[in-house]
């Protein structure tokens, strides 16, 4: 009789541990599956993410514009110019950074153009705004006489 008493009572314990060991498995196959699951969820809301970033991150069209100012002119209507050409970004909404600097390459490649000016435009249409715009229009006024020469190149911003 202990015999069967032995045999059931192994019996049970064999189907405790078992079950314990089910369970213990299951619990832990549920964390790798929470765990798998959160991880895609981050990952897709990652990818998701950095596609907004890339769709928020317009395509730039930038306006490079050089001045050879003739030799006479002082330096103070260059800084008159410069000036009036900075503030031009705030008068046209279509312009969305403006940036100017001198030359400084040793290279000597300049051919006398040493002022150097970078507007930047969301598109071709804004450009195209900002080039008729009366604003720019007096700006174009206002440097025509004192410019020897200038150049522009216009050129979207690949990377």
């Amino acid at each position: 009789m202990f015999f069967y008493i032995g045999k059931a009572v192994l019996a049970l314990v064999s189907s405790l541990w078992e079950a314990l060991l089910c369970f213990c498995i299951m619990k832990n196959i549920s964390r790798l599956f929470g765990l798998a699951f959160g991880l895609g969820i981050m990952s897709t809301g990652m990818t998701v993410e950095a596609e907004d970033k890339d769709k928020t991150k317009a395509k730039q069209l930038r306006h490079f514009v050089c001045f050879k100012y003739k030799s006479e002119v002082s330096k103070a209507k260059i800084l008159e110019v410069e000036n009036a050409f900075a503030r031009l970004e705030k008068k046209i909404k279509e312009i969305k950074a403006f940036e100017k600097g001198l030359n400084n390459s040793p290279e000597g490649l300049n051919k006398g153009f040493n002022h150097c000016y970078l507007i930047t435009f969301n598109s071709e249409k804004g450009r195209d705004i900002y080039l008729v715009h009366p604003e720019h229009k007096k700006f174009v006024e206002l440097v025509g006489p004192v410019v020897e020469d200038v150049f522009v190149v216009d050129y979207w911003v690949e990377k």
